[in-house]
């Protein structure tokens, strides 16, 4: 037996037993997020304060959100997810809060009404995606953006149904909205039509107009 051997046995035992951990939290995801229904995710960073814009506008986003029928979902952790969540409670509304456990930054807010704690990003990814009938993009880093480009993704190739993505804050997004156009329209890495997946505005209003002439519940 090559000197190895157990290590490659060891890992693909514990890979095997982890298989039990992703079963869990999709269960448990699968239990308690239809509660949700109708429901909009909310992205942004976990580092805006609340004397911030992005914070402020978040509030205002998840509170008109709420006082016209829909719930929230968010991350669950401090910054624009605080935001979210505490706009969806003070509105009445259902206020989920998918927390992610993390060595930093990432910790759980309290307003939050409905919570689920995860331990894979991936599984935490289905739970966003799978029961929203919208997405808000705020201003945040590499998380915002990885979610942001899982939408695209897969509303580009009918994975999903497809969905209002709304970015808020033009300034904020100026310079990829032009990387898109300057550099992968021109080399023709996207098309045209792909620019029309998501809509740019600076205001909670606006986003909340294009919720409610898109989405049906």
């Amino acid at each position: 037996m090559p000197e190895n051997q157990y290590l490659v046995d060891d890992l693909t035992l514990k890979d095997s037993w982890r298989m039990w951990r992703f079963m869990a939290e999709f269960v448990d995801g699968f239990e308690v997020m239809p509660e949700s229904h109708p429901a909009v995710t909310i992205f942004g960073s976990s580092r805006a304060k609340p004397e911030s814009p992005s914070y402020k506008a978040t509030l205002t986003m998840a509170r008109l959100l709420g006082e016209n029928g829909f719930n929230v979902i968010s991350g669950g952790g401090p910054g624009v997810m605080e935001a979210a969540n505490k706009g969806a409670t003070e509105a009445g509304a259902k206020s989920v809060g998918l927390h992610i456990h993390l060595p930093e930054e990432q910790k759980p807010n309290e307003y939050a009404n409905i919570r689920l704690d995860f331990r894979y990003f991936f599984i935490r990814k289905v739970m966003f995606v799978k029961y929203a009938v919208a997405y808000v993009i705020m201003p945040g880093g590499f998380g915002t953006l990885d979610e942001l480009f899982e939408a695209l993704t897969l509303i580009q190739t009918k994975r999903i149904r497809s969905f209002p993505v709304i970015l808020i804050d033009s300034g904020y997004w100026k310079g990829l909205l032009d990387w898109f156009r300057e550099t992968l329209l021109k080399e023709n890495t996207i098309l045209d039509t792909d620019l029309d997946i998501f809509s740019v505005v600076d205001t909670p209003e606006e986003a909340m107009g294009i919720i409610k002439r898109r989405v049906i519940v």
